[in-house]
């Protein structure tokens, strides 16, 4: 059909009589007719992916009527959330400052705005602050303003900067002198990474394909210059993508190639940008490896190191040892894995998750019984090997989240660390190396009288299908009755090895201080058990992602945290895509849903090779074009197997300007589901106009949206104090 013709039939219907209630958009069905390894499939939808027909406009609009209509009556409770939220957040505020070649960096906020302003001052006292992008006013005019790319100079004169304004990820480059505080003339477009030469003036970065959205080539930039840059690489297999970064040591400059399963990593002395990028070790299937420099760690020969291996050395965690990855080492003159000396060898139930190497240590991401850790390893240290000289940082609570702050200094003697609860709000800490304690810098205030001595943090764990223990970690106020009665806000992912760390939010506590138990469930296909973790719900393995989430809804009411008549789920993305799964399993489990820009048509983008990221997407989904991938996705596609039967009332959410899961996929699960359902269930749609897969970008809009979702759940649960 061509998208612009006129339709025979309207694109909807909401007729509705009288003062009854409004009626939902009927969105008119369309016949197409596809063929694959034999199977015939019909879409009625297709037609609302052509974004250029008013009449696909017309419906999302209709739909956001209609559910505007539906949830007018709960604005005010909307209003009420937002303010509650809006109370316990400190709005002008500053970060905790980093250093970094003699300035203090940091961010501030101020009330009343919407996004942060970056700043920093010289590292020496009664500096002024040194605004350097002011992101209020970069946003005025435009409705989304999401920050990429954001790179000073080793000189601190020129920073380079990327801008994204629709929400469709699409990034425009800037340099900016600081200085004199302007900008260069040039503006370069679909900027996914950057980095600086050692010279200050040439500047490297990767650019993506203006359809499929895979970065896939870089280039060479000198600042100020009008004449046409140079292509260094071309990244022509379509599974790959490709970044820049510069080492913390400042030494080298590194490529980045990586598919989801495997990696290849290329190298350039900083100081030469004129010089060729050589190979670290020639790409492998399914080897992963990752890079950090240390221009001479030890003298040690019994570690592996000499003193005079000019160049110093590499640090590389790679998994030819073991899924859950090892470190080790080999010289900058002879890089290849012939070379690789042993640092820490693999664990096999402790996944090194990342490396990040300084003068004097090397700090190791570690996750371990679903967990993550830090490791410091002590250089300097009179020890056998690397494990005999390190010291992890221990945390006390059943769950947790712990990661590196901002260390971007190679001669640091601490290390700046995050860590968070569902209890504890967001810390900073600064941990020495030598004195292996750590001091609090700031933990972020939650305003209104937040006491965390109300509120219970546990970890449990339930029985999947084939035995495997699937941890849970949820979080209440301590007098919420633990009889089944208590409503609980399920969350799930479970996709590409994303680990969903357990954090802190303020606006959490307008659910809890209802009675709202919330939890998470950390199943198959996410990283929190490491590598095997993600193997074991991806590919053929996908169906434990959604069986590990029943298990643990069906624990936590055998555990009588709650009951299927007041257990909420949600989910976003690829945890969209667990949401329609499923509910279309287990439709009787659930009382309500809600679902953040979900990947639900899961056959059709995957045999869409033309769409963004698809054909990366096959080392975690299976690729449709092999019968046994497409049958076994067909299995558990959600838009696929919607069926007449009852399902629990829904809020779906989407962004038109998505460009990681299109807003159609969304429009057509709820057009075809509401032709289905049987039940008499609210079915809402949501698509915010202005925005892509992250929602609303500045932080009052997003409170807005939380608010809605805190409101429509609230409500159908029948709870207001």
């Amino acid at each position: 059909m061509d998208p612009n013709a006129k339709a025979a039939v309207p694109a909807f219907s909401n007729e509705t009589g009288g003062g009854a209630p409004p009626s939902p958009p009927l969105a008119r069905r369309e016949a197409v007719e596809t063929v694959v390894h034999g199977d015939r499939r019909v879409d009625h939808y297709g037609w609302l992916r052509h974004k250029e027909n008013p009449e696909v406009i017309a419906y999302l609009e209709a739909e956001n009527a209609y559910t505007d209509a539906i949830l007018g009556p709960s604005e005010p409770f909307q209003e009420t959330l937002y303010q509650e939220m809006l109370g316990r957040i400190l709005q002008t505020d500053l970060s905790v400052p980093y250093r970094l070649r003699g300035y203090l960096y940091f961010t501030c906020t101020e009330e009343g705005k919407q996004y942060p302003v970056h700043c920093r001052r010289v590292d020496s006292g009664g500096s002024l602050d040194e605004i350097l992008l002011d992101l209020n006013r970069l946003a005025e005019g435009h409705s989304f303003l999401g920050l990429g790319a954001c790179e000073v100079s080793n000189d601190n004169q020129l920073l380079a900067y990327a801008l994204d304004t629709t929400g469709f990820r699409q990034y425009t480059l800037r340099i900016k002198n600081l200085w004199n505080g302007r900008d260069f003339p040039e503006a370069i477009e679909r900027v996914t990474s950057a980095a600086w030469a050692a010279d200050n003036r040439t500047l490297f970065y990767t650019v993506e394909d203006a359809t499929t959205k895979r970065s896939h080539r870089i280039y060479r930039h000198l600042a100020g210059s009008a004449e046409a840059d140079t292509l260094i690489y071309e990244e022509t297999d379509e599974r790959f993508r490709i970044e820049i970064e510069r080492t913390r040591s400042g030494a080298f400059l590194l490529l980045v190639i990586l598919s989801h399963t495997t990696s290849e990593v290329r190298f350039l002395p900083a100081a030469q940008p004129y010089g060729e990028f050589r190979v670290i070790a020639a790409r492998e299937a399914d080897h992963e490896y990752y890079v950090d420099h240390h221009p001479n760690p030890l003298t040690r020969e019994n570690r592996g190191f000499r003193p005079d291996d000019t160049g110093g050395y590499f640090f590389v965690r790679t998994n030819s040892g073991g899924r859950t990855f090892r470190l080790v080492c080999a010289p900058v003159r002879k890089p290849q894995r012939g070379s690789w000396r042993e640092v820490v060898p693999n664990r096999p139930e402790v996944m090194l998750a990342g490396i990040d190497v300084f003068r004097s240590h090397i700090v190791l991401t570690e996750r371990e019984g679903g967990l993550p850790y830090l490791r410091i390893v002590d250089l300097s240290a009179e020890a056998p090997d690397a494990l005999a000289a390190s010291q992890r940082i221990e945390f006390r609570e059943p769950a947790y989240s712990a990661a590196l702050g901002s260390n971007p200094e190679f001669d640091a003697t601490f290390v700046r660390y995050q860590y968070e609860s569902f209890v504890t709000p967001r810390s900073v800490f600064d941990y020495g190396v030598r004195t292996r304690e750590s001091v609090l810098l700031k933990e972020q205030p939650v305003l209104g009288g937040y006491d965390s001595a109300q509120y219970v943090s546990e970890r449990l764990h339930a029985a999947a299908e084939d035995g495997m223990r699937v941890p849970i970690s949820l979080v209440y106020r301590r007098d919420t009755p633990l009889d089944g009665s208590a409503p609980l806000l399920l969350y799930g992912y479970g996709s590409y090895g994303h680990s969903i760390a357990v954090t802190f939010s303020s606006n959490r506590v307008s659910l809890l201080d209802r009675g709202v138990i919330y939890a998470v469930a950390h199943i198959r296909g996410g990283g929190e058990l490491g590598k095997p973790w993600h193997d074991a719900g991806r590919l053929r393995h996908k169906r434990n992602t959604f069986t590990d989430f029943i298990a643990a809804a069906e624990h936590l009411i055998a555990a009588r945290r709650t009951a299927s008549q007041n257990l909420v789920i949600e989910g976003g993305s690829a945890g969209g895509l667990l949401m329609g799964a499923v509910v279309n399993m287990r439709p009787e489990l659930f009382r309500l849903v809600i679902n953040h820009v979900p990947f639900v048509d899961v056959l059709n983008t995957m045999l869409d090779a033309s769409l963004p990221l698809t054909v990366g997407e096959y080392e975690e989904w299976g690729d449709p074009r092999i019968a046994k991938d497409y049958f076994y996705m067909k299995s558990y596609c959600p838009y696929t197997n919607l069926a007449a039967k009852a399902y629990p009332t829904m809020l779906v959410k989407t962004g038109l300007n998505d460009s990681q899961v299109m807003y159609w996929e969304p429009a057509k699960y709820v057009a075809k589901l509401r032709a289905l359902k049987t039940d008499t269930n609210r079915l809402l749609l949501k698509t915010n106009m202005g925005a892509g897969h992250g929602g609303a970008s500045g932080r009052y809009d997003f409170l807005r949206e939380i608010a809605l979702d805190y409101a429509f759940l609230l409500t159908e649960l029948g709870i207001r104090a």
